[in-house]
């Protein structure tokens, strides 16, 4: 089953700007599918962040399976800068067949990699208040369940979170698949929010529904010169924006080592990208001046509208506490893969999979969103991007690196893994602890097909039923593997066997993402909702330097 799309620290309020809103077009023709149709949440876009509640079709759940390293620090400053070293991961040597006997490619066991944090829009849910969002300050943590109280969870500020997603090479490509490139990485920034009055149970307007779904995404590539190839904002994206251009974007090669930083500026967050093999880089700006905007939330309106929004970053610090209510996961500052994007189908017909020999029980629920191998910019494979619900795909098989105890053939059939530190924050500064989350409990729930009762826990298991492998973090001590250099302390993520491991943190993902994790979320009648969508752990950071 698939998704895709998708200096200010201390108490600098930030409030939309009056501009003239812009107003939705008429939606299109049913005939004419657009990708930005495509990359709509409450339709399945696999790059979406994942809400809390059901905003699928008919009550159906729109989500994906995210394994996750959460940062936390209670010092000022880790929740408006990160600063990270990413190794980009390598394909193997043997390419994939479309009956199964090949390797596996990085878009088979994901369809992104992010790095996030969560950001104020005093127009995304909760949905208590449309006062302006104190940017950079740990004012806005509200997270208790006693509604009389004012740091009441269905108080918190609006909020928004950026995830800077990394796409894999060589499958079908944008707009309607996942690729950049035959064989480059491209990344984008993308901010989601969600409209919906979470105390009231009310939805926004039933022509931003039609528009934009509930959960609105603004988004853009990370280009070469920080300017917007497109339009970002969600009311005014077209074809272009979705489309990757090589002259503008900024591509990178498996293999490369990239600096990350994100951080706060006056005019906006800033996701920039130094790439150290090829000396390229690139950065987007969440600013007014690259058009980026909230949608309007306005239940009683007749139209959609949206205004000029920087987007700043919600939290001071990087904790337990600091989350968007909003969404499944706890988090803040984090790294998540997406898995579960991709099912191989030998017959395909109008991008639904209609037999696959290596998948007796095909078609399913979630052979959908498939590509014919004629799409592929470079493996002419045939396969399925929806969300893997019966957990019977490649994120699910032991084609993760470090998989296979024998190192040779590991790598001839699987690809490296991803790499790297952990983020520092005020110009060098650890992160104290670490969190192992994976929202297991959300994707097993009911309305994805499984049995987990998220209010009770039961039958909320880990790994999830059907899967005959789940990946999990591991750490190694230098980078040497991938393209020299020695960044201390890395993070991988696939089997206990990758090559110089040092702690795989109990070997299994029973042991290393922990127990059940309740959460109080806002809900209708001004009550909270007690229920769990993850399964986390919280250790001392071994990765501090």
């Amino acid at each position: 089953m698939r998704r895709i799309l998708v200096a200010i620290a201390g108490g600098v309020l930030i409030t939309s700007f009056a501009a003239t809103p812009v107003v939705a077009a008429p939606q299109q023709s049913p005939k004419s599918v657009s990708y930005n149709e495509k990359l709509r949440c409450d339709e399945g876009s696999p790059l979406c962040a994942e809400p809390v509640d059901s905003i699928g079709r008919d009550g159906s759940y729109t989500g994906h399976d995210e394994p996750s390293t959460v940062f936390y620090s209670n010092k000022t400053g880790a929740g408006t800068n990160a600063q990270y070293q990413l190794t980009i991961p390598k394909d193997p040597i043997i390419p994939p067949k479309q009956d199964g006997t090949g390797g596996t490619f990085n878009f088979q066991n994901r369809i992104a990699f992010w790095f996030g944090i969560a950001l104020c829009d005093n127009q995304s849910a909760p949905e208590f208040t449309h006062a302006p969002c104190v940017a950079g300050s740990d004012r806005n943590i509200s997270d208790n369940p006693d509604p009389t109280k004012p740091d009441y969870v269905g108080r918190h500020p609006g909020g928004a979170f950026m995830e800077l997603q990394f796409y894999p090479p060589g499958w079908a490509p944008f707009q309607n698949g996942i690729s950049c490139d035959a064989r480059k990485w491209c990344a984008a920034m993308a901010i989601f929010s969600f409209n919906r009055d979470m105390n009231a149970g009310v939805d926004n307007n039933a022509a931003c529904v039609a528009a934009v779904g509930l959960e609105p995404a603004n988004f853009a590539f990370i280009t070469k010169d920080g300017k917007p190839q497109a339009p970002a904002a969600p009311l005014s994206q077209t074809t272009a924006s979705f489309t990757p251009d090589p002259a503008h974007d900024l591509f990178m090669n498996a293999g490369d080592r990239i600096a990350i930083s994100i951080h706060d500026t006056p005019a906006g967050l800033v996701t920039a990208l130094n790439d150290h093999s090829t000396g390229q880089s690139g950065f987007m700006t969440a600013s007014v001046a690259n058009g980026f905007a909230q949608v309007n939330f306005q239940p009683t309106a007749t139209t959609c509208s949206q205004s000029p929004y920087a987007f700043h970053p919600m939290y001071a610090t990087s904790s337990e506490h600091t989350r968007v209510p909003w969404a499944a996961h706890s988090y803040n500052v984090s790294f998540s893969d997406e898995i579960g994007h991709f099912e191989y189908c030998a017959n395909i017909a109008n991008g639904t999979c209609t037999s696959d020999p290596t998948d007796p029980g095909s078609p399913d629920a979630d052979d959908v969103g498939c590509h014919t191998p004629a799409e592929s910019l470079r493996i002419k494979i045939g396969g399925c991007t929806g969300s893997d619900a019966d957990f019977d795909g490649p994120s699910y098989l032991a084609d993760w690196p470090g998989s296979n105890p024998n190192p040779f053939l590991d790598r001839l059939l699987h690809p490296r893994s991803v790499e790297f530190t952990s983020p520092t924050f005020n110009g060098g500064r650890n992160y104290d602890r670490v969190a192992f989350e994976a929202d297991m409990p959300r994707i097993e729930a009911a309305d994805f097909g499984g049995k987990c009762d998220r209010t009770t826990g039961t039958n909320c298991v880990n790994p999830p039923p059907g899967a005959a492998f789940y990946p999990l973090f591991s750490i190694r001590d230098n980078n040497d593997l991938q393209g020299g250099g020695n960044d201390g302390c890395v993070w991988q993520l696939g089997g206990t066997h990758i090559p110089g491991t040092t702690n795989t943190f109990g070997g299994t993902t029973t042991a290393e993402f922990g127990p059940l994790l309740f959460l109080d979320y806002p809900a209708a009648g001004f009550k909270p909702n007690h229920i769990t969508n993850d399964f986390r752990r919280v250790i001392p950071n071994p990765c501090r330097r």
